[in-house]
């Protein structure tokens, strides 16, 4: 696990009047919040600073900080790690009418301690000229015969993995889904990647078949590259009059900390991120979905249509963790 940093990244702003600076721990790569942060600051004369860090080492630094922190708001990346979090009783729970209408109950906790901001689905990324599309339906269908050789994942310790597991135990049972785990390792065309990008960079190029992605590194190399020789590929939704369980979906989100002393002003920007206007550049920066459905979706994400979510709360990734992680070793998903 890499060093904590021990910069504080601050937004650069004009306050429109003096306030203590809110402060984030957060997950998320600056680049891809603090202009969302500048625009809060333009408008409210809020000042807000980020601290990055990996979520594990964030949340033992609050629970270490206890009362003394200065954190004010923790944000992270993945559904699993911010109930991780709440285990952890690092979040308090926030009665917030303007929250709980922007956002949709599955990607929020039923406890109201943490909220969803921008989601993302992880699906099937595939090369067309390897893979009849009409041939995939359900994640389970990778671990068919047909694909051996042919099919490329990310590394089981990436939490996006854990939680597409945990959801897919939340769906089914276990033994269900070690098989189908067991099915994607006989069939991997090599080794598993680091990240999602080489992932979808080795279907582009033909190294393999088809694989599991999260959409908007399938974005990002879409945007850069209109001629990507790869297609992205909406799974578990309603065949033939067969209703489809859903696509996984995982979420970047956020709770305030228990011990901040200035729960009013985190509350007051989190509903503003919940809104539609900060949804759309909230999600547009990192090319993911936005939580609020009014919020309007960037063009290259547009293009591929809508699509049927798993309905079922997102928080099972966190619960169902320790189950998915222990079924991935048992696969053999390195």
């Amino acid at each position: 696990m890499r060093a904590l940093l021990v910069a504080i990244t601050a937004v650069v702003c004009t306050p429109l009047f003096a306030a203590e600076p809110l402060l984030i721990y957060t997950e998320r790569k600056p680049v891809l919040i603090e202009p969302l942060l500048a625009e809060y600051t333009k408008k409210t004369g809020q000042a807000v600073q980020l601290f990055t860090d990996q979520a594990p080492v964030l949340i033992e630094r609050l629970r270490a900080e206890g009362t003394q922190t200065k954190a004010d708001i923790l944000m992270t990346v993945d559904a699993g790690s911010l109930w991780q979090a709440a285990e952890r009783d690092v979040f308090v729970p926030v009665n917030s009418t303007v929250l709980t209408a922007n956002i949709p109950s599955y990607l929020r906790d039923s406890k109201n301690r943490w909220f969803g901001l921008s989601q993302r689905a992880r699906t099937v990324i595939y090369n067309p000229a390897m893979v009849d599309a009409k041939t995939i339906n359900t994640y389970a269908d990778l671990a068919k015969p047909a694909f051996k050789g042919k099919l490329c994942l990310r590394s089981s310790k990436k939490i996006y993995n854990q939680s597409l597991t945990a959801m897919l135990i939340a769906r089914s049972n276990e033994k269900t889904v070690e098989a189908t785990v067991r099915g994607w390792v006989q069939n991997l065309a090599q080794p598993p990647f680091a990240d999602d990008t080489l992932l979808v960079q080795a279907i582009a190029s033909g190294q393999c078949a088809v694989g599991i992605a999260n959409t908007y590194y399938f974005a990002r190399l879409k945007k850069d590259d209109p001629a990507l020789k790869a297609q992205i590929l909406f799974v578990e939704q309603d065949q033939a009059g067969k209703p489809g369980a859903g696509m996984h979906v995982n979420i970047s989100g956020a709770g305030i900390v228990k011990h901040t002393t200035q729960a009013k002003a985190a509350q007051a920007l989190l509903e503003w991120l919940s809104g539609a206007d900060a949804q759309a550049m909230f999600a547009n920066a990192n090319l993911e979905y936005p939580v609020n459905a009014k919020a309007k979706l960037d063009p290259v994400v547009a293009s591929w249509g809508s699509y049927k979510a798993d309905p079922r709360p997102v928080e099972a990734a966190g619960k169902l963790q320790v189950q998915a992680v222990k079924l991935m070793d048992r696969a053999g998903w390195k």
